[in-house]
């Protein structure tokens, strides 16, 4: 398949110094340039032509889900036999996110003009951590780019699909209580005051609950601005905090693993993304001590963060990996025993990989009982709630009834 050619637009300078500038048609940028030099232009600037206002750009960004997918793609590709320049087009072509479709033919321009996968990814820091390069580079070295690949695919999609259980556990209470929250509003400001000019022609005293109700429908009506400010200064506050002060981050991320039921989630996560980490790049050959520190970097949390930091120092000196792991006192004894015996038979990334599939599972099966048990807790709050605020406005009727029916 010959590479595509793309019309570029460039500026530059002639042989007798004069600028010029112009279109040219190249395969990527870098070959353009080449073809203006033996034309005696010496370029400045070259960008692809059409590169200006596009509606299907606004907003797209690449994101991890798209990072698991070309890495799975581009495995399958290598693994045909496909040569990695050719591998890129084809994948990028098959890309419905623009932003992400960039980011792969600017990889490839970079393998094109002689330099390597792991370079070319190197240069785009925000996408390919620390862990992807390494392991890219340590298979193009060993000539197993496809295996390593095909490695990174599975490390990658699974850690998503870790990841994703982890939001969705979180986000559903969140969403039910947002709801909870407009639908008592809207209950308050607008429906409330209507029963009041109702129960203000009855002449009697409202019972307490109702009284309690139609004060906060008052209070709502006067303050709902105030309120709505102080939560979104409160807001902008937090998040402020949390982009700027790495303590504020710190002190969430350990909080969230105190949380009853969500914590032991969020705990099981780390264990299961510590081993899958570890087991990838142990058995790509990375030596264990800079795996750990590749491990450090992906722990998700700061306690984790810590331990595994601790744990890489105590390697460093001679200590066994299980010894150590024991001493961090955050990691389970299934899996130290796991990788004790990893240790003592020579298959600790096999182990590992273990140990990872049983936490991932573990998870997932958390998970969902959380949702299970949380779905009939969330519709009797919303019940509480929501038949609350009616009956507190039909006491009064009942009572009116009562009364009515009496004499």
């Amino acid at each position: 398949m010959a590479a595509a050619s793309t019309v570029f637009v460039y500026e530059g300078t002639d042989k007798q110094g004069k600028k010029t500038k112009g279109e040219i048609t190249s395969s990527n940028a870098n070959v353009a340039k080449a073809e203006l030099r033996k034309q005696g232009i010496n370029p400045t600037k070259v960008s692809k032509k059409g590169g200006g206002f596009n509606l299907a750009k606004m907003g797209a960004k690449v994101t991890p889900g798209d990072i698991a997918l070309f890495t799975r793609q581009l495995a399958t590709m290598m693994k045909a036999g496909v040569p990695l320049v050719q591998s890129f087009e084809i994948v990028a072509d098959g890309m419905d996110n623009p932003a992400m479709k960039d980011l792969i033919l600017k990889i490839r321009d970079e393998v094109s003009s002689g330099n390597s996968f792991a370079h070319a990814i190197k240069t785009q820091p925000e996408y390919f951590d620390d862990l992807f390069c390494n392991l890219v580079e340590a298979g193009e070295q060993s000539g197993a780019l496809e295996t390593m690949l095909d490695r990174l695919a599975t490390y990658k999609e699974k850690t998503e699909a870790l990841k994703a259980k982890i939001k969705s556990a979180m986000n559903y209470p969140i969403a039910v209580l947002v709801v909870a929250g407009v639908v008592s509003g809207i209950l308050l400001v607008k429906v409330v005051p209507q029963f009041e000019e109702i129960f203000a022609g009855f002449g009697a005293e409202l019972p307490e609950f109702t009284q309690m109700v139609v004060d906060m429908s008052r209070f709502m009506q006067e303050w709902w601005f105030a309120g709505l400010a102080a939560l979104g200064a409160i807001f902008f506050a937090y998040k402020e905090a949390h982009k700027r002060s790495k303590a504020v981050r710190d002190g969430q991320e350990r909080m969230m693993l105190k949380l009853p039921i969500l914590g032991d989630i969020l705990d099981k996560s780390c264990v299961a993304r510590f081993a899958r980490t570890l087991s990838t790049t142990f058995a790509a050959g990375v030596p264990l001590v800079d795996a750990l520190e590749s491990v450090a970097g992906a722990a998700g949390n700061i306690v984790y963060l810590e331990a595994i930091n601790k744990i890489k120092e105590d390697v460093s000196s001679g200590i066994q990996l299980n010894t150590s792991m024991k001493s961090a006192g955050v990691f389970p004894n299934m899996v130290i025993q796991m990788v004790a015996i990893g240790e003592e038979s020579g298959a600790l990334d096999g182990m590992l990989d273990k140990a990872a599939t049983y936490y991932e599972e573990m998870v997932d099966n958390a998970v969902e009982g959380l949702t299970s048990l949380m779905e009939p807790l969330i519709m009797s709050f919303l019940g509480v709630v929501i038949g609350g605020l009616i009956i507190a406005m039909y006491l009064p009727i009942f009572g009116m009834g009562d009364a009515i029916g009496g004499g």
